[in-house]
């Protein structure tokens, strides 16, 4: 018995695949809950209810899916050039810090101007730190997965240093935290919602004229496929591996702004809050399109806060909740493995 590689496989198949993966995720989600003495039935519509069954419960899954959407893009655009950019959790970070200077120190502006200022400067900062990973590999062979892995460490220990040092607020009677922004520096609401999520469309749709309609995107994609390719076509490869890379983290980065500014209201280490992490499963999931990266994070987004709500309304423990979260991811997954490989049982 052996895995043989399938040699044409067509997106019905892939997507046949996929839903029999999330049966079978759901039948031994059953088997659990049956071990809890919980009724799974309860637990699945708990889950929708709780991702959509108001419009309260609406907004929160709506404010969960903008930061996956956007750092699966920033993901996306470095996995189509095959640069393994692990480390969206430290760029969600090091923007956020970006967006905090302006917001904290430089905020006699109106607005539009600081919020503008603050998107600007997490967009640089969060380039600029993927940029890092990305020097060390062309000039000195590094690995890419584990440099930006590392990097995220680092940005993580330098905002911990910043709340509990120089930019601890004196206000906050001891308590480590930075100051919360100024009013001017918070994101508006459009419908009930900052308007984080009109900047992750706007950011989807230009993402997707970038990567398919323009001559860069396509030089991303050749040297992806083939890096002798791209060579024997005259592209820059170095050129267009530093526009990649910086663009993935500046995406990366303005997550954090919108977090910082949209939802937290201040700089802090639980603003990634492993979104970068979650979205590296997101863009595989999407097989590096798009348009499924909406769907997933949507669903993604649904999944977490489902889990929240049944957590309190079914008396599931936090660790069980998880749990079931794990297994869809696992089952989806594995049937990968099914999707790229059959088996073959030898006689």
């Amino acid at each position: 018995m052996r895995f043989v590689k399938r040699d044409n496989v067509d997106n019905f198949f892939r997507i046949k695949v996929k839903i029999i993966s999330i049966v079978l995720a759901f039948l031994i989600m059953s088997i659990f809950l049956f071990a809890l003495n919980i009724n799974p039935l309860d637990a699945f519509f708990g889950m929708v209810k709780g991702a959509f069954g108001s419009p309260l419960r609406i907004r929160q899954t709506t404010i969960k899916t903008v930061p996956l959407i956007i750092t699966s893009l920033g993901i996306l655009i470095a996995f189509k050039m095959k640069f393994w950019n692990i480390g969206g959790e430290g760029q969600i970070l090091i923007g956020a810090f970006g967006a905090s200077i302006f917001a904290l120190f430089y905020n006699n502006f109106n607005r539009p101007v600081l919020l503008a200022l603050m998107a600007l400067s997490s967009l640089v900062f969060g380039g600029l730190y993927a940029l890092i990973a990305a020097f060390l590999k062309l000039y000195f062979r590094t690995n890419e997965t584990i440099v930006t892995l590392m990097l995220n460490y680092i940005a993580l220990k330098f905002i911990t240093y910043l709340q509990y040092g120089p930019w601890k607020d004196k206000k906050a009677l001891g308590f480590p935290k930075i100051a919360n922004f100024p009013d001017n520096a918070l994101l508006p609401s459009f419908f009930g919602v900052n308007i984080g999520w009109v900047i992750a469309v706007i950011c989807l749709i230009l993402v997707y004229i970038f990567m398919n309609h323009t001559k860069k995107g396509y030089e991303i994609s050749i040297i992806g496929e083939s890096i002798n390719t791209a060579r024997y076509a005259g592209i820059n490869i170095k050129a267009v591996t530093l526009l990649c890379v910086f663009l993935s983290g500046a995406l990366c980065g303005l997550t954090g702004f919108i977090q910082s500014s949209g939802v937290n209201g201040t700089l802090s280490v639980e603003i990634s809050g492993g979104v970068g992490f979650t979205s590296i499963i997101i863009a595989y999931l999407s097989s590096l399109k798009e348009p499924f990266i909406l769907i997933v994070s949507i669903l993604f987004a649904a999944l977490l806060q489902g889990s929240s709500y049944i957590e309190t309304s079914l008396k599931i423990p936090n660790s069980a909740a998880l749990i079931l979260q794990s297994l869809i991811l696992f089952c989806i997954l594995a049937s990968e493995i099914f999707t790229s490989y059959r088996l073959k049982i030898k006689r």
